[in-house]
Protein backbone atom coordinates (compact mmCIF):
# COMPACT_ATOMS: atom_id res chain seq x y z
CA UNK A 1 0.00 0.00 0.00
CA UNK A 2 1.32 3.41 -0.95
CA UNK A 3 0.54 6.08 1.66
CA UNK A 4 0.13 9.62 0.38
CA UNK A 5 2.22 11.14 3.15
CA UNK A 6 4.74 13.98 3.22
CA UNK A 7 8.04 13.27 5.03
CA UNK A 8 7.52 12.86 8.75
CA UNK A 9 10.17 15.52 9.51
CA UNK A 10 8.11 18.11 7.62
CA UNK A 11 5.00 17.15 9.58
CA UNK A 12 6.86 17.39 12.91
CA UNK A 13 8.07 20.86 12.01
CA UNK A 14 4.55 21.88 11.02
CA UNK A 15 2.95 20.56 14.22
CA UNK A 16 5.53 22.19 16.49
CA UNK A 17 5.31 25.54 14.68
CA UNK A 18 1.50 25.43 14.85
CA UNK A 19 1.59 24.72 18.58
CA UNK A 20 4.02 27.53 19.35
CA UNK A 21 2.88 29.98 16.63
CA UNK A 22 6.59 30.45 16.06
CA UNK A 23 9.24 28.92 13.80
CA UNK A 24 11.94 29.89 16.31
CA UNK A 25 10.21 28.13 19.21
CA UNK A 26 9.61 25.06 17.06
CA UNK A 27 13.28 25.05 16.09
CA UNK A 28 14.30 25.21 19.74
CA UNK A 29 12.03 22.28 20.62
CA UNK A 30 13.28 20.12 17.75
CA UNK A 31 16.96 21.14 18.09
CA UNK A 32 17.01 22.67 14.63
CA UNK A 33 17.61 26.13 13.20
CA UNK A 34 14.75 28.47 12.37
CA UNK A 35 15.89 28.41 8.75
CA UNK A 36 15.60 24.61 8.67
CA UNK A 37 12.07 24.74 10.12
CA UNK A 38 11.08 27.40 7.59
CA UNK A 39 12.52 25.33 4.74
CA UNK A 40 10.69 22.16 5.81
CA UNK A 41 7.38 23.97 6.13
CA UNK A 42 7.86 25.64 2.74
CA UNK A 43 8.52 22.20 1.29
CA UNK A 44 5.37 20.85 2.96
CA UNK A 45 3.28 23.73 1.63
CA UNK A 46 4.64 23.18 -1.88
CA UNK A 47 3.90 19.46 -1.63
CA UNK A 48 0.31 20.07 -0.47
CA UNK A 49 -0.33 23.00 -2.76
CA UNK A 50 -1.60 25.27 0.03
CA UNK A 51 -0.14 27.84 2.42
CA UNK A 52 -0.34 26.53 5.99
CA UNK A 53 0.88 29.68 7.76
CA UNK A 54 0.58 33.41 7.45
CA UNK A 55 4.00 34.96 8.05
CA UNK A 56 3.60 37.87 10.48
CA UNK A 57 6.08 40.50 11.68
CA UNK A 58 6.26 38.54 14.93
CA UNK A 59 5.56 34.85 14.72
CA UNK A 60 3.22 33.01 12.41
CA UNK A 61 -0.49 32.21 12.29
CA UNK A 62 -2.23 29.20 10.81
CA UNK A 63 -4.26 29.70 7.66
CA UNK A 64 -7.69 28.10 7.45
CA UNK A 65 -6.16 25.12 5.65
CA UNK A 66 -3.40 24.87 8.24
CA UNK A 67 -5.89 24.99 11.11
CA UNK A 68 -7.93 22.24 9.45
CA UNK A 69 -4.84 20.05 8.95
CA UNK A 70 -3.11 20.34 12.33
CA UNK A 71 -5.61 18.29 14.45
CA UNK A 72 -5.21 15.28 12.15
CA UNK A 73 -1.42 15.55 12.14
CA UNK A 74 -1.33 15.90 15.93
CA UNK A 75 -3.68 12.94 16.42
CA UNK A 76 -1.53 10.79 14.14
CA UNK A 77 1.60 11.55 16.17
CA UNK A 78 -0.23 10.90 19.44
CA UNK A 79 -1.59 7.55 18.20
CA UNK A 80 1.84 6.50 17.00
CA UNK A 81 3.41 7.50 20.31
CA UNK A 82 0.78 5.60 22.29
CA UNK A 83 1.15 2.50 20.15
CA UNK A 84 4.94 2.55 20.47
CA UNK A 85 4.85 2.93 24.25
CA UNK A 86 2.04 0.42 24.66
CA UNK A 87 3.83 -2.29 22.70
CA UNK A 88 7.49 -1.65 23.48
CA UNK A 89 7.25 0.19 26.80
CA UNK A 90 8.73 3.51 27.81
CA UNK A 91 12.32 4.44 27.11
CA UNK A 92 13.52 4.30 30.71
CA UNK A 93 11.60 5.23 33.83
CA UNK A 94 9.33 8.27 33.59
CA UNK A 95 7.85 10.57 36.22
CA UNK A 96 4.36 11.95 35.68
CA UNK A 97 3.26 14.89 37.81
CA UNK A 98 -0.50 15.26 38.24
CA UNK A 99 -2.43 17.98 40.04
CA UNK A 100 -5.95 17.00 41.03
CA UNK A 101 -8.68 18.23 43.43
CA UNK A 102 -8.54 16.27 46.67
CA UNK A 103 -12.10 14.89 46.44
CA UNK A 104 -11.60 13.71 42.86
CA UNK A 105 -8.26 12.17 43.78
CA UNK A 106 -9.62 10.30 46.81
CA UNK A 107 -12.95 9.13 45.41
CA UNK A 108 -12.41 8.69 41.66
CA UNK A 109 -8.76 8.59 40.63
CA UNK A 110 -6.89 6.78 43.43
CA UNK A 111 -9.19 3.70 43.52
CA UNK A 112 -8.39 3.16 39.82
CA UNK A 113 -4.63 3.77 39.99
CA UNK A 114 -3.57 0.18 40.81
CA UNK A 115 -4.79 -0.80 37.33
CA UNK A 116 -2.56 1.82 35.71
CA UNK A 117 0.43 0.99 37.91
CA UNK A 118 0.08 -2.70 37.09
CA UNK A 119 0.01 -2.00 33.35
CA UNK A 120 2.80 0.62 33.36
CA UNK A 121 5.15 0.02 36.31
CA UNK A 122 7.88 2.15 34.70
CA UNK A 123 5.88 5.36 35.14
CA UNK A 124 6.20 6.99 38.54
CA UNK A 125 3.19 9.07 39.56
CA UNK A 126 3.41 12.18 41.71
CA UNK A 127 0.00 13.41 42.90
CA UNK A 128 -0.48 16.96 44.16
CA UNK A 129 -3.94 17.54 45.61
CA UNK A 130 -5.72 20.89 45.58
CA UNK A 131 -9.01 22.36 46.76
CA UNK A 132 -9.29 25.45 44.57
CA UNK A 133 -7.30 25.04 41.36
CA UNK A 134 -8.35 28.02 39.25
CA UNK A 135 -5.71 30.67 38.77
CA UNK A 136 -2.84 28.67 40.20
CA UNK A 137 0.39 28.33 38.27
CA UNK A 138 0.68 24.78 37.03
CA UNK A 139 3.95 24.98 35.12
CA UNK A 140 5.47 22.35 37.39
CA UNK A 141 2.90 19.64 36.56
CA UNK A 142 2.25 17.59 33.42
CA UNK A 143 -1.47 16.94 33.86
CA UNK A 144 -3.98 19.14 35.64
CA UNK A 145 -7.45 17.87 36.52
CA UNK A 146 -9.78 20.82 37.13
CA UNK A 147 -13.42 21.41 37.92
CA UNK A 148 -15.11 24.21 36.01
CA UNK A 149 -16.66 25.21 32.70
CA UNK A 150 -13.60 24.42 30.55
CA UNK A 151 -13.11 28.06 29.52
CA UNK A 152 -9.55 28.53 30.70
CA UNK A 153 -8.31 31.15 28.27
CA UNK A 154 -4.68 30.98 29.41
CA UNK A 155 -4.52 27.29 28.60
CA UNK A 156 -6.17 27.62 25.20
CA UNK A 157 -4.04 30.59 24.17
CA UNK A 158 -0.89 28.57 24.86
CA UNK A 159 -2.13 25.71 22.70
CA UNK A 160 -2.76 23.38 25.64
CA UNK A 161 -5.07 20.38 25.59
CA UNK A 162 -8.42 20.52 27.38
CA UNK A 163 -11.01 17.73 27.37
CA UNK A 164 -14.09 17.13 29.48
CA UNK A 165 -13.81 13.82 31.30
CA UNK A 166 -17.56 13.22 31.53
CA UNK A 167 -20.88 14.96 32.14
CA UNK A 168 -21.74 15.07 35.82
CA UNK A 169 -24.80 15.38 38.03
CA UNK A 170 -25.40 15.66 41.76
CA UNK A 171 -27.56 13.47 43.99
CA UNK A 172 -28.88 13.65 47.54
CA UNK A 173 -27.27 11.31 50.05
CA UNK A 174 -27.48 10.75 53.80
CA UNK A 175 -26.74 8.02 56.30
CA UNK A 176 -29.22 5.15 56.77
CA UNK A 177 -29.81 6.46 60.31
CA UNK A 178 -30.72 9.94 59.06
CA UNK A 179 -33.01 8.41 56.42
CA UNK A 180 -34.86 6.58 59.19
CA UNK A 181 -35.21 9.82 61.17
CA UNK A 182 -36.91 11.69 58.32
CA UNK A 183 -39.16 8.71 57.56
CA UNK A 184 -39.47 6.16 54.79
CA UNK A 185 -42.02 8.19 52.85
CA UNK A 186 -40.12 11.47 53.02
CA UNK A 187 -39.82 13.54 49.88
CA UNK A 188 -37.49 16.22 48.65
CA UNK A 189 -39.43 18.91 50.52
CA UNK A 190 -38.86 17.02 53.79
CA UNK A 191 -35.14 16.79 53.01
CA UNK A 192 -35.02 20.53 52.32
CA UNK A 193 -36.65 21.29 55.67
CA UNK A 194 -34.04 19.30 57.54
CA UNK A 195 -30.32 19.72 58.15
CA UNK A 196 -28.46 20.35 54.90
CA UNK A 197 -24.73 19.92 54.36
CA UNK A 198 -23.46 22.45 51.82
CA UNK A 199 -20.25 22.73 49.82
CA UNK A 200 -18.65 26.15 49.61
CA UNK A 201 -19.02 27.63 46.15
CA UNK A 202 -22.03 25.40 45.45
CA UNK A 203 -24.50 26.79 47.98
CA UNK A 204 -27.12 27.55 45.32
CA UNK A 205 -27.38 23.93 44.18
CA UNK A 206 -29.97 22.99 46.80
CA UNK A 207 -32.23 25.80 45.57
CA UNK A 208 -31.65 24.70 41.97
CA UNK A 209 -32.68 21.15 42.84
CA UNK A 210 -35.84 22.35 44.57
CA UNK A 211 -36.84 24.59 41.67
CA UNK A 212 -36.19 21.80 39.18
CA UNK A 213 -38.71 19.69 41.07
CA UNK A 214 -41.33 22.45 41.37
CA UNK A 215 -40.62 23.23 45.02
CA UNK A 216 -39.77 26.37 46.88
CA UNK A 217 -36.73 26.31 49.11
CA UNK A 218 -37.94 25.70 52.64
CA UNK A 219 -36.05 27.38 55.45
CA UNK A 220 -33.88 24.51 56.60
CA UNK A 221 -32.11 23.83 59.85
CA UNK A 222 -28.68 25.33 60.37
CA UNK A 223 -26.25 22.82 58.90
CA UNK A 224 -22.57 22.53 58.04
CA UNK A 225 -20.56 23.96 55.14
CA UNK A 226 -17.43 22.28 53.85
CA UNK A 227 -14.85 23.32 51.28
CA UNK A 228 -14.61 19.79 49.85
CA UNK A 229 -17.07 17.09 48.82
CA UNK A 230 -14.95 14.56 50.69
CA UNK A 231 -15.58 16.26 54.04
CA UNK A 232 -19.27 16.77 53.20
CA UNK A 233 -19.63 13.04 52.53
CA UNK A 234 -17.83 12.09 55.71
CA UNK A 235 -20.04 14.42 57.72
CA UNK A 236 -23.17 13.02 56.06
CA UNK A 237 -22.00 9.55 57.12
CA UNK A 238 -22.20 10.64 60.77
CA UNK A 239 -25.98 10.94 60.42
CA UNK A 240 -26.19 14.68 60.93
CA UNK A 241 -27.76 15.75 57.66
CA UNK A 242 -28.14 15.30 53.89
CA UNK A 243 -25.56 16.32 51.30
CA UNK A 244 -25.92 17.16 47.61
CA UNK A 245 -22.77 15.85 45.90
CA UNK A 246 -21.55 14.55 42.55
CA UNK A 247 -22.81 11.05 41.89
CA UNK A 248 -19.27 9.83 41.09
CA UNK A 249 -18.11 11.05 44.51
CA UNK A 250 -21.05 9.45 46.31
CA UNK A 251 -20.78 6.06 44.61
CA UNK A 252 -18.13 4.53 46.90
CA UNK A 253 -20.24 5.47 49.94
CA UNK A 254 -23.38 4.04 48.37
CA UNK A 255 -21.56 0.84 47.45
CA UNK A 256 -20.32 0.40 51.02
CA UNK A 257 -23.71 1.18 52.55
CA UNK A 258 -22.39 4.10 54.60
CA UNK A 259 -24.78 6.40 52.69
CA UNK A 260 -28.10 5.94 50.92
CA UNK A 261 -30.21 7.98 48.50
CA UNK A 262 -33.33 9.02 50.44
CA UNK A 263 -34.96 10.48 47.32
CA UNK A 264 -34.63 9.81 43.61
CA UNK A 265 -33.60 13.34 42.59
CA UNK A 266 -30.75 14.31 40.30
CA UNK A 267 -29.39 17.76 39.41
CA UNK A 268 -27.41 18.00 36.11
CA UNK A 269 -24.28 20.11 36.58
CA UNK A 270 -23.26 22.84 34.17
CA UNK A 271 -19.65 22.41 35.25
CA UNK A 272 -17.57 19.25 35.11
CA UNK A 273 -14.08 17.85 35.63
CA UNK A 274 -11.62 18.37 32.78
CA UNK A 275 -8.18 17.01 32.06
CA UNK A 276 -5.60 19.58 30.94
CA UNK A 277 -2.20 18.75 29.49
CA UNK A 278 0.44 21.42 29.96
CA UNK A 279 1.68 22.73 26.59
CA UNK A 280 5.32 21.97 27.40
CA UNK A 281 4.72 18.25 27.98
CA UNK A 282 1.34 17.47 26.44
CA UNK A 283 2.79 15.23 23.72
CA UNK A 284 5.09 13.19 25.98
CA UNK A 285 4.22 9.48 25.61
CA UNK A 286 3.55 8.97 29.31
CA UNK A 287 1.24 12.01 29.38
CA UNK A 288 -0.73 10.74 26.39
CA UNK A 289 -0.88 7.25 27.84
CA UNK A 290 -2.20 8.37 31.22
CA UNK A 291 -4.77 10.68 29.62
CA UNK A 292 -6.16 7.95 27.39
CA UNK A 293 -6.22 5.45 30.24
CA UNK A 294 -7.99 7.82 32.63
CA UNK A 295 -10.65 8.86 30.12
CA UNK A 296 -11.38 5.23 29.27
CA UNK A 297 -11.41 4.17 32.92
CA UNK A 298 -13.70 6.92 34.20
CA UNK A 299 -16.09 6.94 31.26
Amino acid sequence: MSYQLPPVAWLRAFEAAARHSSFAAAANELNMTSAAISHQIRSLEKRLGFDLFERLPRGVRLTDMGAAYVPAVRKAFEDLSLATMGIFGSLGDKTLRIRVPISYASLVLVPRLPEFRSAYPGIELQLCTTIWGDGLNYESVDIDIRYGDGAWADQREKGGYIEKISDESSIVVCSPHYAERIGAGAGLADIGAGSLIEIMGCEGMWNDLMRQNGLEMIRHEAGVKSDTSLVALEYAATGEGAALVLDAFAQPYLDSGRLVQPVDARLPNEQAHYVLRRPGSQHAPEVLLFTEWMLDSVR
